[in-house]
């Protein structure tokens, strides 16, 4: 399995010129998900923090390219990721907005941390999934069967969100209490530094 480092993240959200209010959301996502892979791990619930760390990270890799193609930014992010050789990251990356499968297994899996963590964060804040779904169903619902769709992604998340937080000690309102407010305004101060080192690319395709 191969799995890029944080280092090599930040070089390609450089690459593909995130813009900086995506990075900082993307930096936000990845925090809530680390944290909750710690939370499963002290309850004896191994997950994989490499790839659930990459793949938050990398959730949202192509978005910024999206505002202007148009193109399904999650599916786009698994083609690119899977090129790189970054297999099962890309599957992931391709989940984060709808799961392939609900519920497929008796523990939870990073597919499923990574997709709920970026239903909890809403530009770079930890909210309510209520205010997040709240959000997408304001902006993107433009159409019925848009809300229709909607309306089941969030019903299915509510779901998720129950089985995630019946394995753990605290409640899903108590998360952005539990969570370090300085650490992602440090992680972009670090992406901006690595920024400077490297050298002027072209934006892969």
């Amino acid at each position: 399995m191969q799995i890029p480092s944080r280092k090599k993240c930040y070089q390609l959200i450089h690459e593909m010129k995130m813009l900086d209010h995506i990075v900082a959301h993307s930096l936000q996502v990845c925090q809530v998900a680390i944290f909750l892979t710690h939370q499963f791990k002290i309850q004896g619930i191994q997950l994989n923090h490499d790839l659930v760390q990459a793949s938050a990270l990398l959730h949202d890799i192509t978005k910024t390219r999206s505002f202007k193609t148009k193109e399904n930014h999650a599916l786009t992010g698994e083609e690119l990721l899977s090129h790189l050789g970054y297999l099962e990251v890309g599957k992931i990356v391709g989940q984060h907005v709808q799961l392939n499968a609900y519920f497929n297994s008796e523990i939870p899996a990073e597919a499923e941390i990574v997709n709920y963590a970026d239903k909890r964060v809403l530009h770079n804040e930890v909210v309510l999934l209520y205010d997040r779904m709240n959000y997408i169903l304001q902006r993107y619902g433009t159409k019925p069967e848009y809300r229709q769709r909607i309306h089941w992604l969030w019903k299915k998340t509510e779901q998720l969100e129950e089985r995630l937080f019946n394995c753990l000690p605290f409640s899903p309102n108590e998360l952005d209490q539990l969570l370090e407010p300085e650490e992602c305004v440090s992680e972009l101060c670090v992406y901006h530094r690595l920024c400077e080192e490297y050298a002027p690319v072209e934006e892969i395709d």
